[in-house]
This record gives C-alpha cells, sequence and structure tokens, in this order.
C-alpha cells in the first residue's frame, strides 16, 4: 500500500521536522505551515485494529465501509455511540470507559474524529488512516448532506431523533467548521498521530486515486 507522495515538497521542510522523524513521503506546505507525517515503514497489509480519521466530511465512513467490505473487520461508527438519549453529550471519562469497551477485541475499524481521545484509539491501534481530503471537498460534501434524505439503512444513535431542520442546521454548521479548523485540526491530528509512529503503520493518502490504490493493494 502506497500513500500518494509529493516529492518536490520536500525543499521546504524544516531542519526540526526531518530530524524528528514525522514525516510520510513528503511534507507538504498547508498555506503558510508545515505539517509533519511519519516516515515509519509501510504495512504491506491492513492490519487488524485500524483507525480511520480525517476532517469532518473526509470520507470516513465511505472508507471505513470499503475497508470493511475488504477485511471482514467490524466498523465502529463513533458517532453512533458518542451520544446519549436526547443528543446529549457523555463527560469525557464516560466516553473515554465506552470506547475502552468498544475497542477491547482484536479487530475493529474505528470511524471517527473525536480528537480529544484519539490518542485512546491509537494506543490500542496498529494502523491509521488519515484522509487528508482537501477542506473544501470536506465542506462541500458536509453541505450536500445537509441537502440530502438519509439512506434507509442509516441507524440514529439510542433515543436521538433528527428532523430534516436538525439535519440541515447540523450539516452546513459543519461547512463553517470545517473552514475554521482546516490548519488547526488537521495539524493537531497529525501530531497526536506521529507520536504513536513506533507501533502504528501510518497511512496519508490525499486523493480519491490514492484511497481506491489503498484499497485494491
Amino acid at each position: 500500500m502506497h500513500d500518494e507522495c509529493v516529492w518536490p515538497w520536500l525543499s521546504g521542510v524544516r531542519a526540526e521536522v526531518l530530524a524528528s522523524g514525522i514525516m510520510s513521503c513528503a511534507e507538504k506546505p498547508l498555506e503558510g505551515s508545515t505539517v509533519g507525517m511519519s516516515d515509519i515503514p509501510r504495512a504491506n497489509s491492513v492490519g487488524r485494529r485500524v483507525v480511520v480519521t480525517g476532517l469532518a466530511g473526509a470520507g470516513k465512513s465511505t472508507f471505513s465501509r470499503a475497508l470493511s467490505a475488504r477485511t471482514g473487520l467490524t466498523v465502529i461508527v463513533l458517532d453512533f455511540h458518542f451520544w446519549l438519549p436526547g443528543w446529549a453529550e457523555p463527560t469525557e471519562a464516560e466516553w473515554r470507559e465506552k470506547q475502552n469497551i468498544l475497542l477491547a477485541g482484536d479487530g475493529w475499524i474505528a470511524d471517527g474524529n473525536y480528537t480529544g481521545t484519539l490518542d485512546l484509539r491509537l494506543e490500542r491501534a496498529d494502523t491509521v488512516v488519515f484522509l487528508d481530503t482537501p477542506w473544501w471537498i470536506c465542506a462541500r460534501r458536509a453541505f450536500v448532506r445537509g441537502l440530502r434524505s438519509r439512506s434507509i439503512d442509516f441507524e440514529l444513535p439510542s433515543g436521538c431523533d433528527q428532523s430534516r431542520f436538525r439535519q440541515l442546521r447540523d450539516e452546513w454548521w459543519l461547512v463553517w467548521r470545517i473552514w475554521r479548523v482546516r490548519r488547526s485540526e488537521r495539524e493537531r491530528e497529525l501530531k497526536i498521530i506521529s507520536r504513536h509512529r513506533t507501533h502504528v503503520a501510518i497511512h496519508v493518502p490525499r486523493s480519491r486515486q490514492a484511497v481506491r490504490k489503498f484499497l485494491d493493494a
């Protein structure tokens, strides 16, 4: 499996980033900033405990389902397990405890980008896929999702209802949020991921073609 590489960007890499070993195939400046990835060896096949993350709208759920179909691993949809009845949020301690239970098995795909507890998932993972989808594509997808009806098999968390108005409001709020955190959340997640580079295989596909190569490898 090979991630999309852009070698010409290497000329702009800061020396301290190169020294840290936080680099994938390349360093890609993002609107004036430089974000490090990881140069750990690529796995020839995906592991048994896979974290799939990235900005909202990056394509995590679609990718996770496709990877599940290929590997037979169960998808843990974090959004489904996060919300309490009436769309109430759990405390961080409650959310961490729930994830400890969900991730206790030997094979799974954790689909979701709850950055505050990403470290917990990475401690159990052997593979992480950060979908580095351009923020404007993520925002466009959220905008369109707000207009579309949910698929018949879409399952809401227990005790949570979603009207068409709520769906439109939530998805269009995400459009604004994606734009607001387009730099900071990406960099924050990659820094957290890099701290686990000694035991986790890191893959950062940046395009639909790179995702397809990953799944077909």
